[in-house]
């Protein structure tokens, strides 16, 4: 935009500078030949006095003296044929002159000017004098350099005004833009400066806070909502922990306690993660990945699944909070648990690369419905949002998730 307004700035001054400029550079040129055909008059005319008065002698000495001391040639042509002064052919110009009078005429090198002299007993004479081309144009280059140099000097000024305006103007405007880019990654503090700029990008501006105060209310909301949901979960929680208290086999109490014991822990952290305002900066996936892994093995022991794992040796850092990864884990080796049959195997495996961290489960069984991954959609009879929290963990590294039939990857980005 500054660009912009200043190539328009130049633009706009260019035309005024041509539309001003050449009028009166012209003017400066017709100035400089009415000078030396005014002066060249001049002198003819004070020779034709000379003419009516002087004797020849004395006339021829003063063309003479008058050739040597101006540089425009003077001939005297009397009506005996007589020529006085330089030695010019007497030109149609000259015949026209000595019978309509005084008047001025254009030639390739100059400007011939001829005064007639009238009254002479012997007939009228003519006075001719020859403005060279070069005396037509005496002064008018420099006068014309002057110009283009103020012009220039103009148009500079000129851009530099109008750099420093746009600056003023599309400050505030790339300050509306980096508010705007915080607000998006999540910074809802962010806030515009109100009295900056014109009127129309104060506005903008105003409505800009507004909308990140608003955005942030309803987020606010919504993890306050989330907390309550999570902690209603509690009170069928307990009564859960006192029937699994009530079990006669201590193993069954223990092991179904331990159960309940991490589901506990998982609302907590769903209840604390709804209240955090930003998610943790990073986590190191191996371990997150290894842990969830493990907790997901006791129940495919129970069903007699094959677990096969291949994962990297951590720490293997990435830009997502734990719970936020442990979720999305969760969600993909529950799918596997949900939607396929007791005694399906599956493979788990976790390669870091340049850049990224690759997460991959594959199962034995059929694979995802082709309309599975969109969010709410599901083609096994679940909400449909299992891959959606995958997705979205994935995207909140810059990564992606990717699902081809039974085998789904998780690409995790550490440079989001």
């Amino acid at each position: 935009m500054r660009r912009r307004l200043a190539l328009l700035v130049a633009a706009a001054m260019a035309l005024v500078l041509v539309a001003f400029l050449v009028p009166l550079a012209l003017l400066l040129r017709t100035a400089a030949e009415d000078r030396a055909v005014a002066a060249a008059t001049a002198q003819a005319q004070s020779l034709g006095a000379l003419v009516a008065t002087a004797d020849a002698n004395s006339l021829r000495l003063t063309v003479e003296q008058a050739n040597v001391d101006t540089a425009h040639p003077v001939t005297v042509f009397l009506t005996d044929g007589t020529v006085i002064g330089a030695p010019i052919p007497v030109t149609p110009a000259v015949r026209l002159a000595a019978q309509r009078g005084s008047f001025s005429v254009e030639h390739p090198g100059g400007r011939e000017v001829l005064v007639a002299v009238q009254g002479l007993p012997a007939g009228p004479a003519v006075v001719r004098s020859f403005v060279p081309e070069r005396d037509l144009r005496r002064g008018v280059t420099r006068s014309w350099l002057i110009l283009a140099a103020v012009g220039l000097g103009l148009l500079l000024l000129g851009l530099a005004v109008a750099d420093r305006l746009a600056v003023a103007a599309v400050r505030p405007i790339r300050t509306l833009a980096a508010v705007s880019e915080g607000l998006s990654g999540g910074d809802l503090d962010r806030r515009a400066p109100a009295g900056a700029g014109p009127p129309e990008v104060r506005a903008v501006a105003a409505a800009l806070n507004r909308l990140a105060g608003r955005i942030r209310d309803l987020l606010r909301q919504e993890r306050e909502a989330a907390a309550d949901l999570s902690h209603r979960m509690r009170t069928p929680m307990t009564a859960l922990r006192l029937d699994a208290e009530g079990l006669a086999d201590p193993a069954d109490a223990a092991r179904m306690l331990e159960h309940v014991g991490a589901l506990d822990r998982a609302l907590t952290a769903v209840i604390e993660d709804a209240r955090r305002e930003r998610p943790a900066p990073e986590c190191d996936a191996a371990a997150v990945v290894a842990e969830r892994v493990a907790f997901w093995s006791v129940l495919a022991e129970d069903q007699g699944r094959a677990v096969r794992t291949a994962l990297d040796p951590g720490p293997r850092p990435v830009a997502v909070a734990a719970a936020d990864l442990a979720a999305a884990v969760d969600a993909l080796l529950g799918n596997v648990f949900a939607h396929t049959d007791e005694g399906t195997g599956l493979a788990v495996s976790l390669h870091a690369g340049p850049g990224l961290v690759a997460l991959t489960i594959e199962d034995e069984g059929p694979g995802f419905d082709p309309a599975a991954g969109a969010r709410g959609v599901s083609g096994g009879g679940s909400t449909g949002l299992g891959l959606d929290i995958a997705r979205r963990t994935a995207e909140a590294t810059g990564g992606r998730l990717v699902v081809a039939g039974a085998r789904v990857t998780l690409e995790l980005l550490t440079d989001p």
